[in-house]
């Protein structure tokens, strides 16, 4: 059985993530997202809060964005504007197959795993959840928008009853708030346990909403 230290940094079948175990085995997964640009320590500072009985995990996007830092889905000229469920699909079928390829080494239980996702990240966990809806207990979605082509999986209830947490500012100005707010009606529709937090900061979480996102990991 391997042994890992507090936040190490792995590399395992191409991907580059950071670890932190539980303090119980075997624990439950939670899975951070990182935003455009981000990488393996841009989410970082909210394992440091979370629950020390979760195990928790954030892996660096596969795919290198010209600039700087990484992405979550394939850079494709001319496309522009948000990525839609299609942009995320490769990345979302790998990197559930990572993570079941990953686990078999480690006191994991990955059979349901959770969610944190900020900008990017956050609408990449939603593509998760709605392409391997069994495979997710719950998520939170900070700072982001719901991708297109997710209306017509969330139709199907493919959400229901999973407890989702959104929070956004409303000073937002790379993702307006109005993105998060459609995202919560339609999740609220289709069946998901929403959890809203809305403030007035910015592109970031606030303090009073950090305290919910929180609770739902605890």
């Amino acid at each position: 059985m391997p042994t890992v230290t507090d936040a190490e940094i792995h590399e395992f079948h191409g991907w580059t993530f950071r670890f932190r175990p539980s303090t119980a085995a075997p624990s439950r997964l939670l899975v951070m997202l990182h935003g455009w640009t981000g990488d393996e320590n841009s989410m970082w500072v909210f394992a440091r809060k979370l629950p020390v009985q979760v195990a928790v995990m954030a892996p660096r996007g596969p795919y290198v964005v010209p600039e700087d830092g990484y992405t979550w889905q394939e850079n494709r000229a001319g496309t522009g504007g948000l990525p839609v469920m299609d942009d995320f699909r490769a990345s979302a079928n790998a990197l559930i197959g990572f993570i079941d390829d990953w686990s078999r080494d480690v006191e994991v239980n990955t059979a349901q795993i959770d969610l944190i996702g900020f900008s990017q990240g956050a609408a990449f966990c939603y593509a998760l959840a709605l392409l391997h809806p069994g495979r997710i207990r719950a998520l939170a979605a900070l700072s982001g928008f719901l991708p297109a082509g997710a209306e017509q999986l969330l139709a199907k209830g493919l959400l229901t009853g999973k407890p989702v947490f959104v929070t956004h500012g409303r000073q937002d100005d790379m993702i307006p708030v109005e993105q998060a707010r459609k995202s919560v009606a339609l999740l609220e529709g289709s069946g998901a346990r929403v959890t809203y937090c809305e403030s007035d900061g910015g592109h970031k979480v606030s303090k009073e909403c950090f305290s919910g996102l929180m609770e739902l990991f605890g």
